[in-house]
């Protein structure tokens, strides 16, 4: 009942940590393949939920302090093997009596035997079928897992508690490494009902020649992201009246000009404008058209419905109404222009500069190639 629990506890927790992870994943993928593979997709998000759950099985369910404060069992067992005694001693199995095995097999010390093999098999899949490691590495990073598994318990998790709750044991060690081998050869049987990971990065850098929908998107915050810190950087460089459209002229035109249309943005996510003539005044013009149109439409609109309010003295409306009216508008608007960016791909407004994006991915595949 305990393991479906903490089964349950790691489901309700992986949605939140995949969301930390998230946006690091489409950064890595965008730069190395320009494009998020579906298949690739399954294989990340199932291996960290598999981790946050291994993690769970090991560390919970957690007891409280005063409980544990008050223990005096050993905190450690460096005696290898001892499993077997253990087995051997606290099962019904007798060697020679064979109607006892299948018993033995149901008892509680088995359980335990089984559970730290069965714990890190995935583990092994995993290495061998998308991470392409050998037989002896798999073996080198399942010890590690169990390794610090076994220290995160010995720590009495990370010094939280005043003593470790439950028993480092080098046999833990020895079994959680024998389930990363199993599991290495399990997968050795079924890899060929799989794409490999060699089929999925052709595919990848296949899709990754369009830009899409997402991809603009992830362009678009990732180059503000990074004016902001420039402007932040030439803010206390300069002066903190520095004229913020001197910094953005020089990131969104100034760069993508020296830089055959490339943003630091774009650099590091493999897409670049075209652009067909005079790049500095199409450039020029749209940043002031996306500046406009992101950042003073809304605030103008709120400032009317602000207005309307004041001089109409509408006061019957109650101001938590007006305010989720706003942010209702804010949100529906920038929804709205997501959603039509990833459907299309493009945008209405694209066909008002005589720029296109354009992946690089293949510059880069062709550099990785010849390095």
């Amino acid at each position: 009942m305990n393991y479906i629990n903490t089964i349950k506890t790691a489901v309700i927790t992986f949605p939140f940590i995949a969301f930390l992870f998230t946006i690091p994943f489409i950064l890595g993928q965008y730069h190395k393949y320009g494009s998020i593979h579906k298949w690739r997709v399954v294989i990340i998000y199932s291996f960290i939920l598999y981790l946050i759950t291994a993690y769970f099985m090991v560390i919970l369910p957690l007891p409280s302090i005063e409980e544990v404060s008050k223990l005096t069992t050993p905190s450690m067992n460096l005696i290898p093997f001892s499993f077997v005694e253990n087995f051997l001693d606290n099962t019904s199995f007798v060697w020679n009596q064979p109607q006892t095995y299948l018993k033995a097999l149901t008892e509680p010390c088995f359980y335990v035997v089984a559970f730290n093999i069965v714990l890190t098999i995935p583990f092994g899949m995993y290495l061998r079928y998308y991470y392409q490691c050998s037989l002896k590495k798999t073996i080198f990073l399942s010890f590690l897992l169990s390794l610090f598994f076994e220290l995160t318990q010995l720590s009495g998790l990370y010094f939280i508690y005043p003593r470790s709750y439950r028993l480092f044991d080098v046999d833990d060690l020895i079994l959680n490494t024998l389930g990363g081998v199993i599991g290495y050869f399990i997968m050795g049987l079924f890899s060929s009902f799989l794409p490999s990971r060699k089929a999925i990065d052709a595919r990848s850098y296949e899709i990754g020649l369009n830009v899409s929908g997402l991809r603009r998107i992830t362009l678009f915050f990732l180059d503000l992201f990074l004016f902001v810190i420039c402007l932040g950087l030439a803010v206390l460089l300069f002066s903190p009246s520095y004229p913020v459209i001197t910094t953005a002229f020089v990131y969104y035109v100034v760069i993508p000009v020296l830089f055959d249309g490339k943003t630091l943005g774009g650099k590091f996510l493999n897409v670049k404008m075209v652009i067909r003539s005079a790049p500095i005044i199409w450039l020029s013009l749209r940043m002031l058209f996306l500046f406009f149109f992101y950042f003073l439409v809304p605030i103008l609109v709120v400032m009317f419905a602000i207005f309307l309010k004041n001089s109409f003295a509408l006061d019957a409306v109650p101001n938590i109404l007006f305010f989720l009216g706003t942010a209702g508008f804010l949100f529906f608007f920038y929804f709205f222009l997501l959603v039509f960016l990833l459907r299309r791909k493009k945008i209405f407004y694209d066909r008002w500069f005589p720029i296109r994006f354009q992946s690089t991915i293949l510059e880069k595949k062709r550099d990785f190639s010849d390095s």
